[in-house]
C-alpha cells in the first residue's frame, strides 16, 4: 500500500501557536467508541443464534470469522481510499457503510437467515476496517512521538467504554426479549412452529440495529462538517519520494508486530465470544445468558477500559515493552489458572484477562510502527490487516471446544498471549528510517 504526502493548507496544520489537536482527537475517539460498540454486539449475537440456528460452536464462529475476514480483505484497499479521498472523507464513508451493515440485520431477522447474518456483519465489519485504518495512525500522528502509545492507549479507552456498553444494552434488548429452547426441544417441534419460533427469536435485533444505523448516519454527517487538520504524517509520505529504497518487509519489528495484533485479537475476541457460553456451564458459573452478558460487560470489558485509563498513564511512566511483557505473561497465567479450575475461582480468572488486555493493541500498534518513518502508512495496513486474527483464532477455538469442551479449549488464547510477551521482550526497531 503506497500512501502519498499532499500538501496541506497552514490553517489546517495546528500548531503550538495557532491551536492543539484536542478537538480532532476528541471527535476522532467518538469513531473509536462506535466500532467497539458494535464490535462487543458480536458477543451477545453468537449465543443468540447458536441457540435459533442450532449451531455448534465451530459453526457459531463464522460470526467472528465473517467480521473480521474484513480486515484482511479490506485494509489495503481501505488505505488506497484514503490515498485519494483523505482521512475526513474516508472516515465518513465507513461510518456509512457501518449504517448499510447495520440495516441489513432487518432482512436477516425477517427471513430469518444466519447466512444472510454473515452478510449484514460482513459489511459493517468493512466499514469498521475503513475507519480503523484512518483513525489508529490518525491518532499516532496527532501529537508528540514521544507520548503516541499513551495518546493512542486513552483513545482505546474510549473504544472500551463501547464495549462496555454494548454487551450490557445488548443482552438486555436482545437476550432479554428472547425465548430459547434447548436443542431437544427444538428438534421436536414441527418446521411450521420451528419457523415461527426463529422469526420471534431473530425479531429482537431488528430494533436495535436500526437504532444503531441511524445514530452512525448522524454521526456521519458531523464528522463530514468537523473540520479536521491535516496532518502531513498521517498522510503517509512514502519512501520514494525522499529517494529512499526500503520495504515493510524488511522490518523485523513490523513483521513481529503484525503476527502480535494476530494474536492478541484473536485471542481477546475468542474469550469475549465464548464467556457467555462459558459462564453458562452449571460447573464455572450456572448463569443465564442475561446474566452472562452483563458479567461480560461490566466484568470483562469493563475491566479492559478501566486499564486503558490506567495504562495510559502508567505509559508515560514506564517502558511500553515492560508492561507489554507484564500484561500478556499474566493474562496467560489467569487463562490457565481457569482451565485449571471450576466454579467462581474459574470464572472470576477469565472475567480478570479483560483488564490486562487492555493496553495490549494500543502499545502493540505503536510499537510495531515505531521506527518505520516514511513507510508508517504502509506498516499501518500491515497490523490492520493482521486483525484478522479475530476470524482465525475463535473459528480455531470453537472446532477445539466441539472435540475437547469448552473449558480447555482455551489453550489457543494463552499461547497467543505468551507470543506477545515474545514480541515485548525481542522485537525493536532494526533502523530508523527517515
Amino acid at each position: 500500500m503506497v500512501l502519498t504526502t499532499r500538501p496541506t493548507a497552514t490553517a489546517d496544520r495546528p500548531t503550538e501557536t495557532t491551536g492543539s489537536y484536542s478537538g480532532a482527537l476528541a471527535m476522532v475517539t467518538t469513531l473509536f467508541f462506535m466500532w467497539g460498540f458494535l464490535t462487543s454486539l458480536n458477543d451477545i449475537l453468537i449465543p443468540h443464534l447458536k441457540s435459533i440456528f442450532d449451531l455448534n460452536y465451530f459453526e457459531v464462529m463464522f460470526v467472528q470469522f465473517c467480521f473480521f475476514l474484513a480486515y484482511a480483505l479490506f485494509s489495503i484497499p481501505a488505505g488506497i481510499i484514503i490515498e485519494r479521498v483523505g482521512y475526513k472523507k474516508s472516515m465518513v464513508a465507513g461510518l456509512l457503510i457501518m449504517g448499510l451493515g447495520s440495516l441489513l440485520f432487518v432482512p436477516a431477522a425477517m427471513v430469518p437467515s444466519f447466512p444472510l447474518f454473515l452478510v449484514a456483519l460482513t459489511v459493517l465489519a468493512t466499514g469498521i476496517t475503513d475507519l480503523q485504518v484512518s483513525a489508529n495512525p490518525y491518532v499516532t500522528v496527532l501529537g508528540p512521538a514521544k507520548t503516541a502509545s499513551s495518546r493512542l492507549t486513552l483513545t482505546q479507552a474510549f473504544n472500551s467504554l463501547g464495549t462496555v456498553v454494548g454487551p450490557r444494552l445488548g443482552a438486555a434488548l436482545i437476550l432479554g426479549g428472547a425465548v430459547t429452547y434447548t436443542a431437544e426441544q427444538l428438534a421436536a417441534m414441527g418446521p411450521q412452529a420451528l419457523h415461527a419460533y426463529r422469526v420471534q427469536a431473530a425479531s429482537t435485533v431488528k430494533l436495535p440495529y436500526v437504532l444503531i444505523a441511524i445514530a452512525l448516519i448522524v454521526l456521519g454527517v458531523v464528522i463530514s462538517r468537523f473540520k479536521l487538520p491535516q496532518v502531513p504524517e498521517a498522510e503517509g509520505g512514502h519512501a520514494k519520494e525522499t529517494g529512499a529504497h526500503d520495504s515493510i518487509w524488511r522490518h523485523r519489528n513490523l513483521v513481529m508486530g503484525a503476527i502480535a495484533i494476530f494474536a492478541y485479537v484473536g485471542a481477546e475476541v475468542a474469550i469475549g465470544s465464548f464467556l457467555v457460553n462459558y459462564l453458562h456451564e452449571p460447573y464455572i458459573g450456572n448463569l443465564t445468558y442475561v446474566q452472562g452478558g452483563a458479567y461480560l460487560a461490566f466484568g470483562y470489558w469493563l475491566g479492559a477500559m478501566v486499564g486503558r485509563f490506567a495504562g495510559s498513564w502508567v505509559l508515560r511512566q514506564m517502558s511500553p515493552r515492560a508492561v507489554l511483557t507484564f500484561n500478556a505473561v499474566v493474562a496467560a497465567t489467569l487463562v490457565c489458572v481457569s482451565m485449571a479450575t471450576t466454579g467462581g475461582f474459574a470464572m472470576w480468572s477469565m472475567i480478570l484477562v479483560g483488564l490486562f488486555n487492555s493496553i495490549m493493541f494500543p502499545t502493540i500498534f505503536t510499537l510495531g510502527i515505531e521506527g518505520l518513518g516514511p513507510l508508517t502508512g504502509e506498516g499501518s495496513g500491515l497490523l490492520n490487516t493482521a486483525i484478522v486474527g479475530g476470524a482465525v483464532i475463535p473459528l480455531l477455538q470453537g472446532l477445539i471446544a466441539d472435540r475437547i469442551g469448552i473449558h480447555h479449549a482455551f489453550i489457543l488464547p494463552v499461547l497467543c498471549y505468551l507470543y506477545i510477551a515474545l514480541f515485548a521482550m525481542r522485537g525493536t526497531p532494526s533502523r530508523q528510517v527517515g
